[in-house]
């Protein structure tokens, strides 16, 4: 392991533990492990690609004590994944919840709408959505709510272990959380000192897809939820893939079943909603991101904008981006160096109970799909160099 300066991947890794202060707060989630050891299941797929699963396997055989659970899969260019690995009570096929992967799916849909001329990617947004977006906001437009240089406010908290009892079947209607994000903004003077101009950084906020969301139903007339399964679910045959209703807490089967802090959380308010309250299979979003990388969801000139990350700095504090320059396509995408020299682009997310990510060179000669259930008993430190170790793996070069 190298020392020193983080790598690219180190700061990819600290975008899902971000993701994840941001839904959970002070949570420390746990996977419910099932009473005694649970056996380590890996299966593999011949394939023609130069892939050594070795080190991946040895990676969770046997499982670090700072995991109750992962799930792994790596797929090329070939029929059928490459190879697949599990630990602990999870299972290949197993339900997750895949936090702000969402927002690949949601961006998505707003650049279909673009390419339909139904959304101005250059229109200001409060245009759209007048009695949302505070006057002060009124210069930034859709593309910069995309590609996440928009300069609005940071989310407001949402519920956590300190808001006592059921704190995790709470949720924020998400058009009250934008105001609130908005009213918490215009009463904090440093805030309002320092607000960065539209378009000037790049700073990686959740509220930007939000208002995407409520942008794509104000278009449509539908429900968000509508739009994304009529426009990628069905057309992919993701059946697995889904954004629960508003009132629904389940989680399909079979998945794990996960703990904060003492309690049972594998049922959760589904909000944070479009920024990140999906849930999906390895699988399913396997063929997602080969789908999008492959334009089979974008015409042309939207499917520019994929791999398309503005030229500006990273915002002053952003963890999510190396360098100090942007790392976001307007996709939701984020692109990543690692240290062997291979570039990737992905996105991760986290819920309580659940770290999940995909990633991908742009050619698909290689993907990595990955789920955690972390127990967040190793300091940071251990916890970053076993995910650094994990995606390094994935992309080794033979």
């Amino acid at each position: 392991m190298r020392t020193g300066r983080p790598s690219a991947l180190r700061r990819l890794v600290v975008t899902g533990i971000a993701t994840a202060a941001l839904t959970v707060g002070a949570a420390v989630p746990a996977a419910m492990a099932a009473p005694g050891a649970e056996p380590t299941t890996v299966s593999a797929a011949p394939s023609g690609a130069a892939f050594d699963p070795e080190p991946l396997r040895r990676l969770i055989d046997p499982l670090p004590g700072h995991e109750a659970g992962a799930l792994l899969r790596v797929d090329g260019p070939g029929r059928g994944p490459l190879w697949t690995g599990t630990a602990g009570p999870v299972s290949a096929d197993d339900h997750v919840r895949i936090g702000s992967v969402t927002k690949v799916f949601t961006h998505t849909v707003a650049l279909q709408l673009a390419a339909e001329r139904r959304l101005d990617l250059d229109a200001p947004v409060r245009q759209y959505l007048p009695e949302l977006i505070p006057a002060a906001y009124g210069a930034v437009t859709v593309r910069q709510l995309l590609d996440h240089t928009s300069g609005f406010p940071a989310p407001a908290p949402v519920p956590g272990p300190g808001d006592g009892p059921g704190w995790w079947l709470r949720g924020v209607a998400p058009a009250d959380g934008v105001r609130e994000a908005f009213a918490r903004a215009e009463r904090d003077e440093m805030w309002q000192a320092h607000r960065p101009a539209a378009g000037a950084v790049q700073q990686y906020n959740g509220v930007n897809t939000t208002v995407v969301g409520l942008l794509i139903e104000e278009v449509t007339g539908n429900s968000f939820r509508d739009e994304l399964d009529r426009r990628i679910l069905r057309p992919l045959q993701l059946r697995d893939t889904s954004l629960p209703a508003a009132d629904d807490t389940s989680l399909p089967a079979p998945h794990t079943r996960v703990r904060v802090g003492g309690d049972d959380v594998t049922e959760q308010s589904p909000y944070p909603w479009a920024e990140g309250g999906m849930i999906s299979t390895a699988a399913d979003l396997d063929r997602f991101l080969t789908a999008l990388f492959r334009g089979r969801l974008l015409p042309p000139a939207q499917q520019k904008l994929v791999f398309a990350v503005p030229d500006v700095p990273s915002a002053p504090g952003n963890k999510h981006c190396l360098d100090g320059t942007a790392c976001f396509s307007p996709a939701g995408l984020m692109r990543v160096r690692l240290d062997n020299g291979v570039t990737v682009w992905g996105k991760t997310g986290s819920r309580p109970g659940w770290d999940t990510g995909f990633f991908a060179t742009r050619d698909l000669d290689r993907r990595f799909v990955y789920s955690l259930n972390p127990t967040y008993t190793a300091d940071s430190r251990t916890y970053l160099t076993y995910l650094l170790q994990l995606t390094g793996a994935a992309f080794a070069r033979s």
